[in-house]
């Protein structure tokens, strides 16, 4: 007897549907898997098999064949477990065959016939959903990450016997009830507070406006004026993700790190080490996954250290960076992943750490200090918006009695209230802030006045800018605007945004 399983494959973060085809017929007791299984699916046999028996099922003693279909796409990981196990039960009449239509399963199996965890279940139901599938059996462990999804009816399931039971007629099962997403219901204190900085009210200042505007940032000074504990503060001044922003960002984790914890609630922020490969930052490997920039998706990428990078890493952010996608290709796979992050850096000036300090003195030679700081490209410095200089603070200033600065909660306020204004200007564009703002539309939507692109044609002029810094100028002068309250872009908020490409005049000129 035949029967049909459907169940959903997944390459990269894309779900596609396949169906699982179970023969069993007499002849030689045997088990055929074909279909381009991987190691982990041909051993799929023998977990099935024990699975079956220590769930108290007789498992056939005829000739078995199961067909992955599509045949034409690889196969693998252990999640097709419980529709094999399923399809043999329907096969060998355990099951009705009728019990199969318009239900889709998805688990792998413990010899027990416990009902394990599934990586990167949220994409293949996504898919199931688009596909018009009623009821879906998957484990109870994955329940929580797909709880939000609606139009679709999700059956948790602990044990091969459950699913058995339900399919037979004798229930036992109930559905998931759909939770509707609320970022501010699980809103928890950020991991550092931006009360805990003391000074650096310039530092502080550019790093509302990034928050503000989405826009990237580098931060340069001496070693220990607080650029990796500011540079932490940001995910806590960021806006609440959207729905669409957490479906977007769980599916990615979903798929790298196997989260399963319901839809993500805060952005991410992603610190690789300074010896990550090119493949880690980017993505790779032989199945082309997603690798860091993918993981900060609607988030931070943070690089400390920015010059200790090797020099091939950076250079693989540009394109990136501009496109907000990269495309990864390998013989077994060719994957695009969403890549809109906001990128944050930080780094010394010289190898000792104190070129430009008021109250250290620099031990590096001018030689060393440029040698240091030409690894960081112009064309990888064109795309950063704004570039801070930050020196140590003064003790007497760290331990001064006095209110405390403004903490995280209230900084986000203004952020909020700046990407509202923003997301209502850009609601039928396709993006949310002025970091996306196109190049094409940025005079049209921008609203500068004639003396403010008069200062900044003057601008462009004395500091040498590329086309693009005038973009980016000119994005990060909008977002002043906005937090101002302004609608259009004055002369104040160029000089401002202006100001902020200034370092680089005294680092890379």
């Amino acid at each position: 007897m035949l029967a049909t399983v459907a169940s959903f494959g997944r390459i990269g973060i894309e779900g596609y549907p396949m169906r699982v085809e179970v023969d069993v017929r007499d002849g030689m007791p045997q088990m055929d898997v074909v279909g381009l299984p991987d190691a982990a699916v041909r051993e799929s046999r023998e977990r099935v098999r024990t699975a079956m028996k220590n769930s108290g099922f007789r498992f056939p003693t005829a000739s078995i064949t199961i067909n992955l279909a599509p045949a034409d796409i690889k196969k693998e990981g252990p999640w097709y477990d419980l529709p094999m196990a399923l399809g043999i039960l329907a096969a060998s009449g355990v099951l009705p065959l009728q019990a199969l239509e318009g239900v889709m399963a998805l688990g792998a199996l413990s010899l027990d016939g416990t009902v394990g965890a599934v990586t990167g279940a949220l994409p293949m139901l996504i898919k199931a959903r688009e596909r018009k599938v009623r009821r879906a059996l998957l484990p109870a462990q994955n329940a929580r990450e797909c709880a939000s999804l609606s139009g679709i009816e999700l059956l948790p399931i602990e044990t091969l016997g459950q699913a058995a039971a339900y399919l037979a007629g004798r229930g036992g099962l109930q559905p998931l009830i759909p939770t509707p997403y609320c970022a501010e219901n699980a809103d928890v204190p950020p991991e550092v507070d931006m009360a805990r900085i003391r000074g650096q009210l310039s530092a502080r200042r550019a790093l509302e406006i990034a928050a503000a505007g989405g826009h990237n940032l580098l931060l340069i000074g001496t070693a220990g004026s607080g650029k990796t504990m500011l540079a932490r503060c940001l995910p806590g001044i960021l806006p609440h993700m959207t729905e669409r922003e957490a479906l977007e960002t769980t599916v990615i984790h979903s798929v790298t790190d196997g989260f399963s914890g319901g839809l993500m609630q805060q952005r991410p922020f992603s610190a690789p080490h300074h010896t990550t490969s090119a493949a880690a930052l980017i993505g790779g490997g032989r199945y082309a996954m997603p690798g860091e920039i993918s993981k900060a998706h609607n988030g931070v990428l943070f690089l400390d250290e920015l010059p200790e990078f090797p020099r091939p890493v950076l250079e693989a952010l540009r394109q990136p960076m501009e496109d907000g996608e990269v495309t990864v290709s390998r013989v077994n796979a060719r994957c695009v992943y969403p890549a809109r992050f906001q990128l944050v850096c930080a780094m010394n000036p010289c190898p000792c750490g104190n070129y430009g300090s008021r109250t250290r003195r620099c031990r590096c030679s001018p030689h060393e200090v440029q040698r240091y700081l030409s690894r960081i490209s112009g064309p990888l410095l064109d795309r950063i918006d704004m570039v801070v200089e930050m020196d140590a603070v003064p003790p007497e200033e760290v331990f001064a009695p006095g209110a405390p600065a403004e903490s995280s909660a209230l900084v986000r306020a203004r952020v909020e209230k700046a990407r509202a204004v923003q997301s209502e200007r850009y609601e039928q564009m396709g993006f949310s802030c002025n970091a996306r703002l196109p190049a094409g539309r940025l005079e049209q939507l921008c609203g500068a006045t004639e003396s403010a692109r008069a200062l900044l044609m003057q601008c462009m002029k004395s500091m040498g800018l590329s086309m693009r810094a005038y973009t980016r100028v000119l994005r990060v002068a909008r977002t002043i605007a906005d937090l101002a309250g302004s609608e259009r872009v004055e002369e104040e908020h160029i000089a401002e945004a202006a100001s902020y490409r200034g370092s680089n005049e005294k680092y890379w000129k």
